[in-house]
């Protein structure tokens, strides 16, 4: 299992919010660069970066720094947030990123995603954001009609081979992850299935890696100290 340590970007600056709302945001570091390479020193190989910005009004605001990141670093970069069109999407990828997630997308517009996977594959990977057993939307701010069992079926129907699922009710909560709900994907779907939300220890990152996930995002849990991202990493592998 591969961890990806995240980055939420907003202002340019790194930062949490608590279940995503962006009324509860912190400001962790002025230099989300530095960041990065703290993780890379960690012995991260992947990133996991979002603009939140982008993901509440559309736009890419912070593209700069997500493509500075993917350069400087040498690390594998995804990275979602207001990517909703094909022009977005091969910026980022002509930037040097290695995968680009489509949520608000993926669910308002089957034919750009249909596009964007016929166009670059495995560079494509879908976010999944699941509030009461329903897919959200426009930065978690809006709940979509879909189910996220009825998404993901579809997900896998069009050949998206990456899925970075959030349990919102734990994102930033560290309370631990929702093992059941990942559990169950893992064992539904041929997808490379991302956990995300509520990690917050090494017991964690043991019992997702048992589950088999393909990978899985640490997030509050490296800011606040709780979770020693180089031996994570380690029991990962």
């Amino acid at each position: 299992m591969i961890l990806l340590p995240a980055i939420d970007l907003y202002e340019k600056k790194a930062v949490r919010l608590f279940k995503g709302d962006y009324a509860q945001m912190t400001v962790y570091s002025e230099d989300p660069l530095a960041v990065a390479r703290d993780f890379a020193r960690c012995g991260a190989r992947w990133i996991h970066m979002v603009d939140l910005e982008g993901a509440r009004d559309g736009g890419t605001p912070n593209l700069e720094i997500v493509t500075g990141v993917a350069k400087e670093t040498g690390l594998s970069v995804e990275v979602g947030g207001g990517i909703r069109d094909m022009e977005t999407i091969e910026r980022y990828i002509a930037g040097g990123v290695s995968r680009v997630i489509l949520g608000t997308a993926a669910v308002q517009n089957e034919a750009l995603l249909r596009q964007a996977v016929a166009a670059y594959g495995e560079k494509i990977a879908v976010g999944a954001d699941i509030r009461d057993g329903f897919i959200a939307i426009k930065g978690w701010l809006e709940s979509s009609a879909r189910s996220f069992a009825d998404f993901l079926a579809g997900m896998q129907e069009i050949g998206v081979q990456t899925v970075i699922c959030t349990d919102i009710s734990r994102d930033g909560a560290m309370r631990g992850t929702n093992l059941e709900l990942y559990g169950q994907l893992s064992k539904q779907y041929s997808m490379q299935i991302v956990a995300s939300g509520g990690v917050s220890g090494m017991e964690d990152v043991r019992a997702l890696k048992e589950l088999g996930l393909y990978g899985a995002i640490i997030g509050k849990a490296y800011y606040t100290g709780a979770l020693d991202l180089a031996k994570a990493i380690e029991v990962a592998r």
